[in-house]
C-alpha cells in the first residue's frame, strides 16, 4: 500500500499541519480523526489496515487530516466566539488546502467525507454545508450537535450561541433549511449515519435521521449492537460503509 506524509504551513490556521496520504487512486475520502485526534490514529488503530485491499486495488484514496480540537472546540482557555471562529479557520484549511492538494494529485472526480465520533461531527457537518464537493458521507459514532450537552459530554460551546454556531450544527440549521438548491444538492449524496444502540450519541443521530426524513433527503441510519464507539467497531465499519 502506498503511504506519503505530508507537512506544510497553513495560512488558514497559521501553523504547521501534517496529514497521511494512503493508496495511489480511486475516490477521494477525507477521513476526520475522532475527538482531540490526530491524523496518524486511524493508522495505528489498524483502521486503515482494515481496508487495505480497497486500497491496493485503486477503489479508495485516503487523506487522514490532523485536528484542531484542543484549539476549537475543547479549547478552555478561549472564549466560544473564539472556538467556533477557530473551527471556521478549520474549514477553509480543509476546503481551501487539503481537498485543493487531494485534487492535484488525484484527478478522480469523487470525494468522499467519512470520519469517527467527532471525526464524524467534522465529516457531516462540511459535507453538509458544501454537498457539491462530496459524493457521500459516512459518520461513524457521530455528534450533530456539539451545543447539547449529553452525560459526561458536554456543551463545547458554553451556551455561547450566534449565527455561526447555528451553521455549523446539522442538527440546528438543516432542520430549518429551505434553500432548495442546497437541498438538491444534499440529495445528490450517499449519506451513511452509523451508531451504536448503546451510545450516548444515538439520539443525536435519530434527530438528524428524522431531520433528513422531514426533508425527504434519502439516507441511511445503521444501528449497531452495544456502545460500538470504540477502534475495534471502526475496522469493521470503514469495510462495510466506505
Amino acid at each position: 500500500m502506498k503511504r506519503e506524509y505530508h507537512k506544510w504551513f497553513s495560512p488558514n490556521l497559521e501553523r504547521d499541519m501534517e496529514l497521511l496520504v494512503f493508496g495511489h487512486a480511486g475516490a477521494k475520502v477525507l477521513f476526520f480523526p475522532p475527538r482531540m485526534g490526530r491524523f496518524y490514529d486511524y493508522e495505528n488503530w489498524k483502521i486503515i489496515a482494515s481496508i487495505d485491499q480497497k486500497i491496493k486495488n485503486g477503489e479508495l484514496q485516503f487523506f487522514c487530516v490532523d485536528s484542531v480540537d484542543l484549539e476549537s472546540f475543547y479549547n478552555s482557555f478561549k472564549q466560544p466566539d473564539y472556538r467556533i471562529y477557530r473551527h471556521i479557520q478549520y474549514e477553509r484549511y480543509v476546503l481551501d488546502e487539503v481537498l485543493s492538494f487531494a485534487n492535484s494529485i488525484n484527478s478522480n472526480p469523487n470525494v468522499i467525507s467519512a470520519g469517527c465520533s467527532l471525526g464524524a461531527y467534522h465529516a457531516v457537518n462540511v459535507a453538509m454545508r458544501h454537498p457539491e464537493l462530496f459524493c457521500k458521507v459516512v459518520g461513524m459514532s457521530g455528534r450533530y450537535d456539539l451545543t447539547k450537552s449529553n452525560g459526561y459530554f458536554k456543551d463545547l460551546l458554553s451556551g455561547f450561541h450566534n449565527d455561526f454556531v447555528y451553521f455549523n450544527m446539522p442538527n440546528q440549521f438543516l432542520k430549518n433549511l429551505e434553500d432548495t438548491n442546497l437541498i438538491e444538492q444534499i440529495k445528490k449524496m450517499d449519506i451513511i449515519l452509523t451508531v451504536g444502540r448503546e451510545d450516548q450519541f444515538l439520539e443525536s443521530n435519530r434527530k438528524l435521521s428524522g431531520i433528513l426524513d422531514e426533508k425527504k433527503i434519502r439516507h441511511q441510519l445503521i444501528l449497531w449492537d452495544e456502545e460500538a464507539h470504540k477502534p475495534r467497531y471502526w475496522q469493521k465499519m470503514v469495510t462495510i460503509y466506505l
